[in-house]
């Protein structure tokens, strides 16, 4: 499957690739299916080109190498520094990302806490509680006065959560995914911590957004997540989403331009195909029209006056999907297993492909901030 659609190909895509001949990262472009290197001096990075007034217009005119086919470096081996091959699409941007912003895996995260991250004791707790929770939430809008009166039946109640104070309550909840430059691409392993037992994919959409607030383009995520880590206590959450490889974006971010805006978003369905080496295929979906709270308003959420990012960011928007699928044993649901391909694809933004593996299996991440901005000084690019 090509990572972008033939009918696609008119977008305008911005990504990055490692070139071997300049022995670092590229700025690049897809040009009548090419792979075009577009680095220059005046924009040599991902961040820099989002952050001009007009990304789409830059892209289009700039001049530009073609380093190869889109089949071609798709099929590159990802960590071969002798090849080009695609890297994640962002560079000196922060990757930020938002949970809970979903009413059904919304109720997931609350059945996951009350389970203390034992899957055995979510499915009884599933039955028991989920279906009540579900149909109270999943019209409600999130920090409403309706809102205000679920909370205090389901406090009343005793079901009261974390989870749910962030889902339906006036605040977001918007958390550090990775660090800067530690992203995957497509084609490369996705880590998973080796002490979890419970986890699982989470298909997102991405939005690439400036300094100043503004988006300007979007692609897709992979928010790989521990549910048992995370599900033990909400202080383990940097310990469950941010590990060695353990973030996707990709396959490249699409810039907002005359056909392709944020109602595109608005609208994405996403699909998810899981393929163990054990023969086991999982299939899901998360529909950005269902999200409780709109693109934006996560956005400025994330910054403001109360907080800024000089070199823009990426967030993560949040997933609809929440696998209660059994893989092994009944009653156990899903969790990945080392080999996993994991393709999270959607009209209009191309298809992200990684497989699992353990963070300490997955190459070191070794080139930073510093390695980057050496490397840009010695092409003269600084």
């Amino acid at each position: 499957m090509s990572i972008i659609a033939p009918e696609d190909h008119s977008g305008t895509w911005l990504g990055r690739v490692w070139n071997p001949v300049a022995n670092g990262p590229a700025v690049v472009t897809l040009r009548d299916g090419q792979v075009v290197d577009i680095t220059s001096r005046a924009a040599p990075t991902s961040r820099d080109i989002c952050e001009l007034d007009d990304p789409a217009a830059h892209v289009r005119a700039a001049n530009g190498v073609a380093l190869g086919t889109l089949e071609e470096v798709a099929a590159a081996r990802v960590g071969d520094m002798s090849v080009v091959h695609f890297l994640a699409p962002c560079d000196l941007q922060s990757v930020k990302a938002c949970g809970v912003t979903f009413a059904r895996s919304m109720v997931e995260r609350v059945i996951e806490e009350k389970a203390a991250g034992d899957p055995a004791r979510a499915l009884e707790i599933r039955e028991r509680i989920g279906a009540t929770i579900g149909a109270s939430l999943r019209d409600i809008r999130a920090g409403s006065p309706e809102a205000a009166e679920v909370k205090r039946a389901l406090i009343a109640e005793g079901l009261w959560s974390q989870y749910l104070e962030v889902g339906i309550g006036p605040d977001a909840e918007v958390f550090s995914k990775a660090q800067i430059l530690s992203s995957m691409g497509t084609g490369a392993d996705v880590g998973l911590h080796p002490v979890s037992r419970w986890n699982n994919p989470e298909p997102e959409v991405v939005l690439a957004v400036t300094s100043k607030g503004q988006i300007v383009g979007a692609c897709l995520g992979n928010d790989v997540n521990l549910r048992d880590v995370e599900g033990r206590s909400a202080l383990l959450l940097s310990k469950a989403k941010d590990n060695n490889a353990s973030c996707a974006i990709g396959p490249m971010i699409r810039l907002f331009d005359a056909d392709f805006g944020i109602d595109q978003v608005r609208q994405a369905e996403l699909t998810l195909r899981v393929e163990g080496e054990d023969g086991f295929v999982l299939d899901g979906h998360s529909s950005m029209k269902e999200i409780s709270r709109d693109p934006t308003e996560l956005v400025s959420q994330t910054i403001g006056r109360h907080h800024q990012y000089p070199d823009g960011f990426l967030l993560f928007l949040g997933t609809l999907f929440a696998p209660t699928q059994d893989r092994d044993h009944p009653g156990e649901g899903f969790t990945h297993k080392v080999g996993d391909r994991v393709t999270i694809s959607a009209p209009g933004f191309g298809s992200l492909e990684n497989v699992v593996r353990l963070s300490t299996e997955c190459d070191e991440w070794t080139f930073g901030t510093s390695h980057l901005m050496r490397n840009l000084a010695s092409r003269g690019l600084l």
